[in-house]
């Protein structure tokens, strides 16, 4: 009798629907935000707003005052049935999520900021982000060098508002005389960009990006794209679970994942027109000190249905088809809710990490703004780089100096002569005030401007002055000179 010990690799999918739907969760602007919010009101029957609901029941009070102490008394009864009840699967769930983390999220101060600190309408229009600009933004902010960001830029300027790459690799090298293998490494440094999925030149390379930053790797989602995305179109499961030899239900796992991957990643980002927008978190100053605050006003509060809630508890008295569709939604609605806390804790901690490294700006303004990469964050709050790109995109904050989306805060920094590091944002902001202050008729070359900022010990190429002075569209020396 032979014996033989078998190795075999399993293929699993560790991309669960509750991560899926945290991670497009947090991309949502606050707009987005409230449209999704009110799309799961209306989808899941066991979901109530909760000001609403309230709102209705004092309107129903109001209506019948007599009857308003027997319900009031009825409805504290069976409330305090219902939790004094066993404690079976449901209440577990219920308690869990209700007893820590939204009473956490209150007492440490997310929400409900001074209505005093409220700003006004004209202090909120905003000019939204293209995908172009939020690309270069993160081609800054990356560790290209001079030589690769010309590349990235060239890139990403033939970049289609779908978010797919449109010229060739031979193309761009041959308008930046640059090699293939050039282009390819920043096109792939490009492909780690938010949102997931850009810069890819067909759909499957685009959906292989996605999985890739996924960790799906290796799995029977990739092999899917891969080789079997006809397949997909025209239903044919059987086919790719007989290929792989695996089970219909894990293709099927796989295919749902492959339809939650974003075929257009640059949708996101195609609105033209400027708008008004409500900040996602306040900073107040308080006592010397920066309170932060999540903005809760005009977004729905979500709640489970305590008439649903009841019917969940008294089993026995529920149809069991009616009863299963019940606990489906209700798991439903605490992922749903459990998402939505994961993102307000995750914007909440990125706010608060932002706020203690960019201190000095706080306090005294554009002049003391540090240098901060998106890596710095992500250390400081144990998270991977690509969740803060997605926590600052679209989010913005009202602070003591204005209203800023929360990327403002970072940049690269350029070191002066006596070894202190100054963000590029505080330099930009100085060359627009050389600018500013310049003779009309004798307007100052890039040289000049680099020499006033050399005689303040910051030491930078006119090339960089150049490239500073074209990203604020403040036009070359001929263009400024006044003849009057």
């Amino acid at each position: 009798m032979e014996h033989r010990l078998d190795l075999r690799l399993s293929q699993k999918l560790i991309m669960t629907p509750q991560l899926q739907q945290a991670i497009k969760l947090l991309q949502l602007s606050r707009m987005e935000l409230t449209q999704a919010l009110n799309l799961e009101l209306l989808e899941n029957p066991l979901l109530e707003d909760e000001i609403i609901a309230e709102d209705d029941m004092m309107l129903s009070e109001n209506a019948d005052r007599e009857k308003k102490e027997d319900y009031a008394q009825g409805n504290t009864e069976t409330e305090k049935e219902d939790l004094s009840e066993g404690t079976d699967e449901f209440n577990f769930i219920w308690e869990d999520y209700y007893g820590d983390d939204k009473n956490e999220a209150r007492e440490a101060g997310y929400f409900a900021p001074p209505t005093d600190e409220i700003p006004s309408y004209d202090q909120t229009l905003s000019k939204p982000v293209d995908l172009t600009e939020h690309l270069l933004w993160q081609l800054r902010l990356s560790t290209a060098d001079e030589k690769d960001e010309e590349i990235g830029a060239m890139i990403i300027g033939n970049i289609d508002e779908d978010g797919y790459l449109r010229a060739t690799v031979d193309e761009i090298g041959l308008l930046l005389n640059v090699s293939d293998s050039d282009v390819e490494r920043v096109i792939k440094l490009i492909h780690g960009f938010d949102p997931m999925g850009v810069c890819a030149r067909d759909i499957k390379e685009c959906l292989l990006i996605q999985i890739e930053q996924l960790d799906l790797e290796g799995t029977l989602v990739e092999d899917i794209i891969l080789h079997h995305l006809e397949d997909i179109e025209k239903n044919n499961y059987q086919k790719i679970a007989k290929k792989f030899g695996v089970p219909l239900d894990e293709v099927i796992k796989a295919v749902k994942v492959i339809e939650g991957l974003e075929p257009k990643p640059g949708r996101a980002y195609s609105v033209s027109e400027p708008h008004y927008i409500l900040p996602d978190v306040f900073v107040v100053k308080s006592d010397g000190d920066y309170l932060i605050y999540l903005n809760e006003d005009g977004l729905p509060k979500l709640r489970i249905s305590p008439f649903y809630r009841r019917l969940l508890r008294a089993k026995k008295d529920v149809p069991e088809p009616t009863l299963d569709y019940m606990e489906k939604k209700f798991k439903s609605a605490i992922w749903f809710m459990k998402s939505i806390e994961q993102r307000n804790r995750t914007i909440y901690k990125v706010a608060e990490s932002i706020v203690k490294f960019q201190r000095g700006f706080f306090d005294k303004g554009m002049e003391y703004l540090k240098p901060l990469v998106l890596r710095d964050v992500a250390a400081d709050i144990s998270m991977h780089e690509s969740t803060i790109s997605r926590a600052t995109t679209n989010k913005y904050m009202f602070t003591p100096q204005g209203l800023f989306e929360l990327k403002f805060f970072f940049s690269t920094g350029i070191s002066k002569g006596d070894g202190n590091v100054l963000s590029s944002l505080t330099v930009q902001q100085m060359i627009k005030d050389i600018v500013y202050k310049e003779d009309g008729a004798k307007p100052l070359n890039d040289q000049q401007i680099a020499e006033r900022l050399k005689a303040k010990n910051i030491n930078i190429s006119r090339r960089t002055v150049a490239k500073y002075r074209k990203g604020m569209n403040i036009s070359a020396t001929t263009m400024r000179k006044r003849f009057v």
